[in-house]
């Protein structure tokens, strides 16, 4: 398929395509006798288990890690599985920094219901 078509069927753009081939995401298709880029299913595929990683918050560098090490034959449970794990202690300090930051804000809200503006401190 061509790389419009892919990108349609993918729900990107071309643009996008290009660049992950560039960076090492998606490999160089083989080319039409005219030039054109001609992709196989796998491509798509590919590009779910991009999106699908992506989704799961993880950088295109770590998803270029797991692709590279399938790609090797390998399968990349391990290396997933360490990354997740990293990823979900990450989101476990932002969750906990943005319920610290909840407590503030509602703290800051009650303060300023007050009728009487000599006692709105917001400063605590």
């Amino acid at each position: 398929m061509r790389i419009g078509e892919l990108a349609v069927a993918s729900g990107t753009t071309t643009k996008t395509l290009r660049f992950y081939e560039e960076a090492g995401l998606l490999p160089a298709p083989e080319r039409t006798a005219n030039g054109y880029r001609d992709y196989t299913p796998a491509a798509l595929a590919r590009l779910d288990f991009v999106r699908r990683g992506r989704t799961a918050g993880l950088t295109l560098a770590q998803i270029r890690e797991i692709l590279d090490i399938r790609d090797a034959g390998v399968a990349p449970c391990q290396h997933v599985h360490a990354l997740l794990e990293a990823h979900l202690g990450d989101l476990d300090r932002q969750i906990a920094d943005l319920q610290a930051l909840r407590h503030t804000v509602a703290h800051l809200h009650h303060s300023a219901t007050t009728s009487d503006p000599t006692k709105c401190d917001t400063t605590t």
